[in-house]
């Protein structure tokens, strides 16, 4: 019976010790999550002594964290993504704004000549147009972005919307200075795709290369295998590799002293566009030239 009580007692002092020791780890990892909490750190929770139950406890605790710490960092780099966005967007409103309220304070001296009036007249309605433009940009990728833009599949003569278009940029590239270099096929099939989302990817290419690229430059139109390749090139001896990897990025922009001229958006419009209608979009830098080769979906 003495045996027995002896055994019992030690039982109860080993049992007890255990708890304590459990215990005692419990409270420690239970520190451990307060300290990490107050200083926001990502680290693990680890236990003094051994339980298994509270181990895996332990271990679906310190994934919590991981993926809380993650969403942090994602959402830090939202954030200054987006205040770099607001910035940029403040910039690119607020300089055709300033042009314009500048040529409409000229316009109030009464001794201006009929020819400076139109001059004067002709850069407001520039510069409204310009701010237009950069408006309605924004207001589209937002909905594309958001899937709130449809597109609808058809028929489209890529050809044709192609040779309309350039009928149409003809002058603004001649008075531009432009060597141009057309290259249609002819018998080119239809692509499979949105016809207003086609003719904005054309538009928003042709006024990407008046507005920043240089002469000379050459567009293509042919089939290859499956697909129908559009392909416009110019120079560009000022864009390095780095940039060219990048003028898909909303926002973009290769002039770092954010003269005005580079919005960043009409490319980005084009590679959304284009995903959305099937299609590849790609760029190139080679020996001071700037290619943007979109592939299309042939219609079957």
């Amino acid at each position: 019976m003495v045996i027995v009580c002896i055994l019992l007692g030690l039982t109860s002092v080993v049992l007890g010790f255990r708890l304590w020791t459990q215990n005692r780890a419990l409270r420690g990892a239970a520190e451990q999550l307060r300290a990490l909490e107050a200083q926001g750190s990502g680290g693990r929770v680890r236990l003094a002594a051994p339980n298994g139950a509270a181990e895996d406890l332990l271990a679906e605790v310190n994934r919590l964290l991981a993926l809380r710490m993650e969403d942090r960092t994602e959402g830090r780099a939202r954030e200054k993504e987006l205040r770099r966005q607001i910035s940029n967007i403040s910039h690119d409103l607020r300089t055709p704004l300033t042009s314009i309220l500048g040529y409409l304070q000229l316009l109030e001296d009464e001794n201006l000549s009929p020819e400076e009036r139109r001059a004067y007249l002709e850069v407001v309605r520039s510069r409204s147009q310009a701010l237009q433009r950069l408006i309605t940009s924004f207001y589209d990728l937002s909905r594309l972005e958001g899937g709130e833009f449809p597109l609808e599949e058809a028929q489209v003569d890529l050809r044709g919307v192609l040779a309309e278009l350039l009928a149409s940029f003809y002058q603004d590239f001649t008075d531009a200075g432009f060597d141009m270099r057309v290259e249609l096929d002819e018998h080119i099939p239809a692509v499979r795709a949105d016809p207003g989302g086609a003719l904005r990817v054309m538009t928003n290419l042709l006024r990407n290369a008046l507005d920043h690229g240089q002469s000379p430059m050459t567009i293509r139109l042919y089939e290859a295998g499956e697909r129908v390749v559009s392909r416009f090139t110019n120079a560009a001896p000022d864009l390095n590799p780095e940039d060219a990897q990048h003028v898909f990025d909303r926002f973009f922009t290769s002039d770092k002293m954010r003269t005005g001229r580079n919005t960043g958006l009409g490319l980005a419009i084009v590679k959304t566009l284009a995903l959305r209608m099937g299609g590849t979009v790609d760029a190139e830098l080679v020996d001071g030239n700037f290619a943007i080769v979109l592939t299309w979906r042939k219609w079957k």
